[in-house]
């Protein structure tokens, strides 16, 4: 994050670079820079003639070259943005000789989505030394709730950690997605408020009650009637409910469960920090740990692997998800 702010405030400064080469798994950061180097670095009046968008697909390096060496037209700045650049992958490297030597009226700007260029080649070390060589990185699954409460808290909002969690397990670690979701919310919250759990059921669709999240704590709380409950709506919403994601959010639990059982200190911030977890969360651990000793623990995580084999045919190919998820719930709380 702090990347990409002194990206940003040195393109506002006017401080550009001739070459931003922007790649990584993640594309939502990419997809703001170069929508930020889009609008913000030419006026309305100068971009007819000095702002322009190819894409990997439709063009070659040369192309790309022979656009960025022109000079500028009634502007000091002209903006070459290559976007889907990853298409061009095999002969990308050819690009260095024009890096050596940008064309300095020229802010050529490549979109390299999904891949990275091998950063000991001469594409790389040259665009470091001339311009803007930026990976955006796949955020753990860990970290998009503290990316969540960022965001938000830049535009004056505040989010419960249930809330928070309940949009990761929804919508993975997509941040593209998560933003867009972001958006409506703010759109029907006023400015300043929390958004809790309620919000996210009213406008988003999850549940509250009846998500990944709450059986997971039922589970460890040992609250079996809760538990079973939630079991019994997964089995009937089974396409809002993959098993394939309730089992994997299962052993992740447990497997920090197993974890905590090998923990010296089993403070709140250490537990917080060697699970990577917000610390919010913590008690929930504790109790699970009261209820499921490590023994036990392992247990549940081969029963966990067993169920989903099954939820793949193998050793069970006759039996309904939700059978298999209340199968495997009897043998978790028993």
């Amino acid at each position: 994050m702090n990347r990409i702010r002194q990206i940003v405030e040195d393109i506002r400064a006017k401080n550009t670079k001739p070459i931003y080469f922007l790649m990584g798994e993640e594309a939502y950061y990419i997809d703001k820079i170069s929508d930020f180097i889009e609008n913000n670095i030419l006026s309305e009046e100068e971009k007819g003639f000095n702002q322009m968008v190819l894409y990997g697909r439709d063009v070659t390096i040369d192309d790309i070259v022979g656009h960025a060496k022109r000079f500028p037209m009634m502007s000091e700045k002209q903006v070459v943005i290559v976007k889907e650049a990853q298409d061009l992958s095999r002969n990308i490297e050819k690009l260095a000789d024009y890096a050596e030597n940008p064309q300095p009226s020229t802010v050529l700007v490549i979109c390299y989505k999904y891949k990275t260029i091998d950063k000991r080649k001469k594409l790389a070390k040259t665009i470091a030394q001339m311009g803007c060589l930026f990976e955006s990185k796949k955020l753990y699954e860990n970290q998009v709730s503290d990316w969540i409460s960022s965001v938000l808290r830049e535009k004056g909002y505040q989010i419960e950690p249930k809330a928070s969690q309940m949009l990761v397990e929804f919508l993975g670690t997509d941040l593209s997605k998560i933003a867009n979701e972001l958006e409506k919310l703010m759109l029907v919250i006023a400015n300043g408020s929390t958004i809790t759990a309620l919000h996210i059921e009213q406008n988003i669709g999850i549940s509250k009650d009846f998500n990944n999240f709450e059986l997971r704590k039922a589970i460890g709380d040992k609250e079996l009637v809760k538990a079973n409950r939630i079991v019994q709506y997964f089995s009937q919403n089974p396409k809002s409910n993959p098993l394939v994601m309730t089992i994997s959010l299962l052993n992740g639990f447990f497997t920090q469960l197993l974890l905590y059982h090998g923990l010296k200190d089993k403070g709140k911030i250490n537990v917080g920090k060697m699970l990577k977890i917000n610390p919010y969360f913590v008690p929930e651990y504790q109790r699970a740990a009261k209820n499921y000793p490590m023994r036990k623990v392992a247990q549940v995580i081969a029963g966990l692997r067993e169920a989903d084999l099954k939820s793949k045919g193998v050793g069970a190919s006759n039996l309904a998800q939700g059978d298999i998820l209340k199968e495997l719930l009897f043998k978790i709380m028993h």
